[in-house]
């Protein structure tokens, strides 16, 4: 693995920013915000369900045409721009999830109510994204040289089942070279996420005979079977340190009002500080689903025919966690002291996740601005100060990637 140099201080910081090439990055960032939002409006204007990322990736692919860089979309969908520095063997990461978790035929379209933005995806990742353009642009304005190759990306499945595929493919791409990774989602420049909370996703199928509701009422009902097992798993006792959930999000089956369905499943999300408390967690998801299988089977009339489940994986994030004497940390911590900008360390499931897991030093951060409504048709964004977040992301990059001597 590539290393960077140790950390920064907040006079190297501050020495960092004075310098010419780097002062003029800044300069543009201070006069530019309203050219980012723009850029969020486009890109969140078009559509970018789970596997379906394409268009808004070609958009992205433009956006860095028209400031100067050379970008590409690889096999994966990912869009890859990369600002090759002195040395090619160490690589600084800035990635930005392309996906939302909203289905095709969602109206994305965005509206304003006095400050703020409000569209599904405004926030996430519309608001990674424009930031990750934002920050690129203050790069090819700068005309700063660095020490270290910077690359910018948007990647493809971080939401729903995309199970981490765009960070993955980009890890595995730069491999050794990585030296640190810094996820950009969403707005807030509160946190730095340093732990990536590990999830799993599975999907429970149940299949019967089915029938009339009238003329086969005593038959196995799918449906109810689920529910049993949904009512049973969510009265057990959910870890508070480690910090664990879990959500049942969609529920399908049956074809008619008047009809015993054939068949229903359902999407779970479990999540974990702590794989053995995942576990924990899957191994009594399991239970509960055939115990609920079970009961719907034994409640209904003699002889009526057995229901049979199928279990299916749907995706695994792995845990990491950063060190906190890291000098990703250090570096980052010593950027909010030079703008002022107070932040906490917290857990999430970003595509830091997959990094972290690696020992590859990561960090996700926010844009900048305020969002709200995150995964729901209510979802806005207030790009008010937006400007402090880009530079945040500006001066960490730059001090991790190190000026060209």
């Amino acid at each position: 693995m590539a290393t960077f140099p140790t950390s920064a201080t907040d006079e190297s910081i501050a020495r960092l920013a004075q310098d010419a090439a780097c002062a003029r990055g800044i300069s543009w960032i201070d006069g530019h915000g309203g050219w980012v939002t723009d850029q969020q409006i486009r890109l969140t204007e078009i559509p970018a369900p789970e596997f379906g990322e394409n268009k808004r990736a070609e958009l992205l692919r433009s956006i860095f045409g028209e400031i100067g860089m050379k970008a590409r979309v690889d096999e994966t969908g990912n869009v890859v721009a990369e600002r090759v520095g002195m040395h090619t063997d160490r690589v600084v990461l800035l990635a930005a999830h392309l996906d939302t978790v909203f289905p095709a035929g969602t109206d994305v379209r965005v509206r304003r109510e006095g400050k703020r933005l409000l569209a599904p995806g405004i926030s996430d990742n519309g608001a990674g994204l424009a930031a990750l353009a934002g920050v690129a642009r203050a790069f090819v304005e700068s005309s700063v040289r660095t020490d270290a190759t910077i690359v910018f990306a948007g990647d493809v499945g971080e939401e729903g089942e995309g199970n981490l595929r765009g960070i993955r493919v980009l890890v595995d791409a730069y491999g050794s070279r990585l030296a640190a990774v810094i996820a950009i989602d969403g707005p807030s420049i509160s946190h730095i996420t340093t732990q990536g909370v590990a999830s799993r996703r599975l999907g429970f199928s149940i299949g019967g005979p089915g029938g009339h509701s009238w003329s086969d009422f005593g038959a196995p009902n799918p449906i109810t079977a689920i529910s049993r097992g949904i009512v049973q798993f969510s009265s057990i006792r959910v870890s508070e340190t480690p910090r664990s959930t879990f959500n049942f999000g969609v529920i399908e089956g049956g074809n008619s009002v008047n009809s015993i369905p054939a068949e229903a499943s359902v999407k779970v999300d479990l999540r974990s500080e702590s794989e053995a408390e995942l576990s924990r967690m899957e191994s009594a998801l399991r239970d509960a689903m055939q115990g609920g299988m079970n009961a719907e089977i034994s409640s209904r009339r003699a002889g009526s025919d057995s229901l049979k489940m199928k279990v299916t994986s749907l995706g695994s994030r792995p845990a990491g966690k950063l060190a906190d004497t890291s000098p990703l940390l250090q570096t980052i911590r010593d950027v909010d002291r030079y703008l002022q900008n107070s932040s906490r360390v917290e857990s999430s499931s970003t595509d830091a996740n997959l990094p972290l897991s690696m020992k590859i030093p990561a960090v996700s951060l926010g844009g900048g601005g305020k969002g709200g409504g995150a995964h729901t048709l209510a979802e806005w964004y207030d790009p008010t100060a937006r400007e402090t977040g880009i530079k945040r992301l500006f001066l960490a990059a730059l001090a991790l990637a190190g000026l060209q001597q």
